[in-house]
């Protein structure tokens, strides 16, 4: 029988946030992140636990047939791996940030001045493509404190809140691109296991609608229902119910979770009362 094999983080919030999502999905892996490898008891899928730089290589190679990771990984790396879908979660910036009493002008500051990454070939391709010539210098880790031991004029680096850069004396100048978790497939699918991940895309997808809007109830005079069923179109339409109370409706519907305080506004304006939000567990459209 065909079986996913899925690469994830072996350790820390990323992993925990893919195995969160994997268990939403109905899927349960028996003691998670302690061992390498494990299997799932009610998917045919196998998870591989590994470091979030290794995984798009091992899903190139189809060691690995899908993989979660952060998109900065993907762009890094430049495998030749396929981003199916993103995650919404473990969102940050990849920024250039330099010292901060550092006059900056804008991106011609950094010309001929050398900058500290552990991302180099995102750097190189941002700059090349501004046409801004820089000296690039690779680290392992830590590139905050290589403007102050002298290393590097700047550094280019993930961020999340900032209070990093802060510490060390640095400030955030430019955000180059947005990140967060995607998940990626290798080109060499079979027949067989296109559909077993057919099936968790699936899932996945019914989890993000779920997440991205609202279930909303409310009592409405009937004289306003048309107005209100243009602001609240839900999935198809309203569902629209009766009260006991001549002249006045119950509706339910769908409101998108962005869209949400400025529908919230309009709808009292058209009198309606009552009005009940609550979380949706699952959406399948």
């Amino acid at each position: 029988m065909s079986k996913l094999k899925i690469a994830i983080q072996k350790s820390g919030r990323l992993s925990d946030k893919s195995l969160d999502l994997l268990k939403k999905c109905g899927i349960k892996f028996s003691n998670g992140s302690h061992k390498l490898i494990t299997e799932a008891k009610n998917f045919p899928i196998e998870a591989l636990f590994l470091r979030d730089d290794d995984i798009p290589q091992y899903v190139e190679q189809g060691v690995a047939d899908i993989g979660i990771l952060g998109e900065n990984e993907v762009w890094e790396k430049e495998k030749k791996v396929q981003i199916l879908e993103k995650l919404g979660f473990a969102n940050c910036k990849m920024s250039l940030a330099i010292s901060k009493d550092e006059n900056y002008t804008g991106l011609s500051w950094f010309k001929n001045k050398k900058i500290a990454t552990s991302y180099p070939k995102i750097l190189k391709n941002f700059f090349d493509e501004k046409n801004i010539p820089v000296e690039i210098e690779e680290i392992g880790g830590s590139v905050e404190i290589a403007p102050g031991i002298g290393l590097a004029n700047g550094i280019f680096d993930i961020v999340s809140t900032g209070s990093t850069l802060m510490m060390n004396g640095l400030k955030e100048v430019e955000v180059v691109m947005k990140s967060e978790a995607v998940l990626i497939s290798t080109p060499k699918l079979d027949e067989a296991k296109q559909a077993l991940l057919d099936k968790l895309l699936f899932r996945i997808k019914t989890l993000k609608n779920a997440a991205e809007n609202k279930y909303i109830l409310l009592n409405a005079p009937n004289t306003a229902l048309h107005d209100i069923c243009s602001l609240l179109p839900g999935m198809k339409s309203p569902t629209i119910l009766p009260l006991a109370m001549e002249g006045w409706s119950s509706l339910h519907s769908v409101v998108k979770e962005d869209e949400f305080w400025d529908v919230i506004n309009k709808l009292k304006s058209l009198g309606a009362q009552g009005i009940l939000v609550t979380s949706i567990e699952k959406m399948v459209n």
